[in-house]
């Protein structure tokens, strides 16, 4: 019997392209319409996993979605990363001078926003998920409309490339994260942590934490910074690290707990290269 994983959007998002990636054909994909929807479905166990995009080299961290790892305690179990490529799309037969309308992801949109300057005349409309508006305009035989989506979509749904690789900045790069309900014990040769602490709220505490990790040699691959909602003007910290010597790694971590107020683990495991 194979593991359902879930996924944001539908068969050809992003999404599903890294389920296609990460998974192969060894999964049962459970399409969701929200990152909320995603998670329940993890937390109720309809899904043993989930693939989360967490953040792009454009746009940044998804900050939502730390805070839903945070909430429902979820765990981080491998990560993957995609170079996305934006294309534009639409039914056969028509040139980007016929396409009056043009629906995407917000984030899509905002990262091809370069590209439709050159076309004044194209009106842009926001949606929920890339595919999902490529499938709309195909089961709908839409003229006048275009998608911007993956070229998965675009030969899932039958429709015709108008222009490839529209976005921006040509190198971008979408990291997604594996979650499930509990740790997973069975991974071995972790070189990967995410953490979440909260640290005393006074004058170089944080400096002090960093330095720990430094010492221990922990390479720090990332740090966000959220509101600690139950207290104004304290923050909680997301951090990545990566080590070689798993002795460093638990002496770093071991630390940490003790000068922490708060300090969660979200996931150890294997690290992959973009």
């Amino acid at each position: 019997m194979k593991t359902t994983v879930a996924i944001q959007g539908i068969k050809g998002s992003f999404h599903d392209e890294v389920a296609q990636q990460y998974f192969g054909n060894q999964v049962e994909i459970f399409a969701c319409d929200s990152f909320d929807l995603l998670v329940q479905s993890v937390v109720n166990e309809q899904c043993h996993q989930a693939i989360m995009a967490i953040e792009n080299s454009i746009a940044g961290s998804i900050l939502p979605n730390y805070a839903l790892l945070d909430q429902y305690d979820l765990s981080i179990v491998g990560e993957h990363f995609l170079s996305i490529t934006h294309n534009l799309m639409a039914m056969p037969g028509q040139s980007i001078s016929d396409i009056q309308e043009v629906h995407s992801h917000p984030m899509a949109l905002l990262q091809c926003k370069q590209f439709f300057q050159a076309h004044p005349h194209i009106k842009l409309v926001e949606s929920s998920d890339t595919a999902a508006v490529a499938k709309e305009i195909s089961d709908n035989n839409q003229i006048g409309k275009g998608a911007i989506a993956s070229r998965l979509a675009a030969d899932l749904y039958g429709l015709q490339v108008i222009s490839e690789s529209i976005q921006t900045i040509k190198n971008n790069v979408t990291r997604f994260v594996i979650i499930q309900k509990t740790a997973d014990q069975t991974i071995t040769n972790i070189s990967k942590a995410a953490w979440k602490f909260v640290l005393d709220h006074k004058r170089g505490s944080l400096a002090t934490a960093l330095n720990v990790m430094s010492d221990c040699k922990l390479n720090l691959t990332k740090i966000q910074s959220l509101p600690v909602i139950e207290t104004p003007g304290k923050y909680a910290f997301f951090v990545d690290v990566t080590f070689g010597d798993p002795a460093n790694y638990r002496k770093a971590k071991s630390l940490l707990e003790i000068m922490a107020t708060s300090f969660k683990i979200l996931g150890e495991y294997q690290s992959k290269t973009s």
